[in-house]
């Protein structure tokens, strides 16, 4: 038993460097880890995301998911949980790189590297460096192009009122018995 410490890197569009160091135990899962670094960028985690176990050219491979995406046990190419996921058995090779990919509308982006395998344990996550001022959640728009309409978007499709106008008028719904029809 012992720690791994990762550094996590935000992927941000400002010219800005903002890392984290965590010490996390190798025995706890890939939520903690999850919990751990949002937690460091005072992120809420209302959103999901996932992991990917990743290459030095940061190739996105296997999966690790919040939620269970899985029908069968079976198959292996199908992504892992982060629950169920052990730390330990997923580090391949002394500097692994995993990229997390939270709040799939917004795109944030950590960059994960393990510097070390220690023999050191910790009682929770630790954030032992923490370097530059992590952006407000809220802070990275949503595209346009994605397929949801921003707030008032649907005044262009139905016109400014709130009203919709279909031709009919309570006096016309005056006979109806919704009971017998």
């Amino acid at each position: 038993m012992g720690a791994f410490k990762f550094r996590v890197l935000l992927d941000s569009e400002k010219d800005q460097e903002t890392f984290r160091d965590i010490l996390i135990n190798d025995t706890d899962n890939f939520e903690t880890l999850y919990r751990a670094i949002l937690n460091s960028f005072r992120f809420e985690g209302q959103e999901i995301g996932s992991f990917y176990m990743s290459n030095d050219d940061w190739d996105k491979g296997h999966e690790i998911g919040l939620m269970d995406m899985r029908y069968s046990d079976e198959d292996e190419s199908l992504p892992s949980v982060m629950k169920e996921a052990v730390l330990k058995d997923f580090m391949e090779v002394p500097d692994q790189k995993i990229i997390l990919v939270y709040d799939f509308l917004r795109m944030w982006i950590f960059l994960l590297e393990l510097l070390e395998h220690n023999d050191q344990t910790v009682e929770k996550p630790e954030v032992l460096l923490s370097i530059g001022v992590a952006p407000p959640e809220d802070s990275k728009l949503i595209p346009e192009d994605s397929d949801f309409m921003d707030e008032g978007e649907d005044d262009e499709l139905f016109g400014e009122d709130d009203d919709f106008d279909d031709g009919y008028d309570e006096e016309d719904y005056s006979n109806f018995d919704e009971h017998n029809y």
